[in-house]
């Protein structure tokens, strides 16, 4: 290239005819076919990269999954040995692949390192300080959110499995009770005074029971109260002692006052009290074993939603269902939408699964609904919305906060721009979501916002392109 063919290059605009004459002498043009690798990441960084035509994309490396972070036709652009200058730029320290035949200017790294140390010595001193200092700062505090966000979730999983745990284990102490009791009331009944055949009619209400238990239906506080009242009347009409204890055990488990004559019936009025209570263990013991049944399903469930949240065993490029993502991420955030939070799901279950990372949505939902619960102080509305609009697919959070102010609105993407108080925020959260939904996913990010609404759009594109090749 001449000096004159440099000069339209916006990077080598301001540059005099000697150094463009220089430049000239020392780069040269080369070309790349539809699909070669122009450089790789982590090879040793040979040369800086200007692009004269065609299109390009930039990739990065992320446990073993090659993530696009830019793709361009803009002529002029540039990549490689952008930080030879550095003098420890001795990678590259991302990958560039032409999606089209492409041409550039190729400068070797030790000439644009020469070039910048020479013609700018202030403004070198500026970007190695600027860029060292960002670096450095990025990844401690990158990892101090990280670790922060981690424990804030660990917190509320661990508090939400403890509910369950608990009960569980008290379910099955009371079961262990009743199950002793059960044989104590078993060898009365059983001692010779009930012949084979009442004893095996009151075998036979006892399985009765226990299917009863299994379709006993949810009363209403004041059916219940009702049923309990009938069935305590009765207790008491025949001698029965704590009658009342009886009768809501009995109601719990679907048995009335018709069911309790046949086991009259069965037995005689000798016998009844010591039969009616060994039925009633057997009912106590169903209803404990559906309460442990029911915390072991909710520990479950806990642990799924986790596994969901982490993607720990999944394939980093997947087909999801934003719905089971945003599911899963409000079970992790449970702890802390307290009481004056109401949530509101508004779900479009004719969605379709798409393709996309999944763990890295999840960091993104994540980001918004904990900016939207901090914003609200613990009293609002939460909603979190799906739909979709011509070929995108739309998630939205909202919240009912004081919104975000006019001025600030424009930067709240920026990287370690905060408005929270000194210590509480990063400023890292939107800037992390912006680059996975928009670099990673080729989707996009809006926010609106006035005083009592707050909303954030994200969308995905149904039918994305294919991830970059490893």
């Amino acid at each position: 290239m001449t000096a004159d063919d440099l000069r339209t290059l916006f990077l080598f605009e301001s540059l005099d005819d000697a150094q463009l004459s220089w430049l000239a002498d020392q780069g040269r043009v080369e070309r790349r076919n539809e699909g070669d690798l122009v450089y790789g990441e982590g090879d040793s960084a040979e040369c800086f990269f200007v692009l004269l035509d065609g299109t390009v994309r930039l990739c990065r490396t992320v446990h073993g999954d090659q993530v696009e972070i830019s793709r361009t036709a803009q002529r002029g652009v540039y990549g490689g040995a952008t930080q030879a200058y550095l003098g420890d730029d001795r990678q590259y320290r991302n990958s560039m692949w032409a999606l089209t035949d492409a041409e550039f200017f190729v400068l070797p790294a030790e000439q644009f390192a020469h070039a910048v140390r020479t013609w700018f010595p202030m403004a070198m001193h500026l970007l190695e300080g600027m860029f060292i200092g960002m670096r450095d700062t990025q990844t401690l505090i990158g990892e101090r959110e990280r670790l922060l966000a981690l424990g804030s979730l660990s917190a509320g999983l661990t508090h939400e499995l403890n509910n369950p745990a608990s009960a569980a284990v008290r379910a099955t102490t009371s079961l262990r009770e009743r199950i002793a009791g059960m044989r104590h009331k078993l060898a009365m009944i059983a001692d010779g005074r009930l012949d084979g055949r009442r004893l095996h009619s009151l075998v036979g209400l006892q399985e009765e029971a226990v299917e009863r238990v299994a379709k006993a239906p949810t009363l209403s506080p004041l059916a219940t109260s009702d049923a309990e009242d009938e069935l305590t009347d009765w207790l008491d009409d025949r001698g029965l002692t704590a009658g009342w204890e009886l009768a809501s055990t009995l109601v719990g488990g679907g048995l009335d006052v018709d069911w309790l004559e046949r086991v009259r019936a069965s037995v005689g009025e000798e016998d009844l009290e010591a039969a009616v209570r060994w039925l009633s263990y057997t009912v106590e013991t169903e209803l404990l074993m559906r309460e442990i049944a029911d915390a072991a399903t909710r520990i479950s469930t806990l642990v799924g939603a986790a596994k969901q949240y982490s993607q720990l065993d999944r394939a980093p490029y997947q087909v999801v269902d934003v719905h089971e993502l945003l599911d899963a991420t409000l079970v992790m955030f449970k702890g802390k939408i307290t009481a004056g939070v109401r949530l509101v799901r508004e779900y479009d279950r004719s969605l379709p699964s798409i393709p996309a990372y999944a763990a890295e949505l999840n960091q993104v939902w994540s980001n918004l609904i904990d900016n939207a619960l901090g914003a609200m102080g613990g009293d609002g509305v939460l909603t979190v919305r799906t739909l979709r609009q011509d070929d995108w697919l739309i998630v939205e959070v909202a919240d009912t906060g004081p919104g975000i102010p006019d001025e600030i609105r424009p930067r709240i993407f920026e990287p370690f721009f905060t408005t929270k108080p000194v210590g509480e925020g990063t400023g890292l959260g939107l800037d992390i979501s912006y680059r996975i939904v928009v670099n990673k996913h080729h989707g996009d990010i809006r926010v609106t916002s006035t005083p009592g609404s707050t909303l954030f759009r994200v969308l995905l594109p149904i039918s994305p392109p294919e991830p970059p090749a490893g």
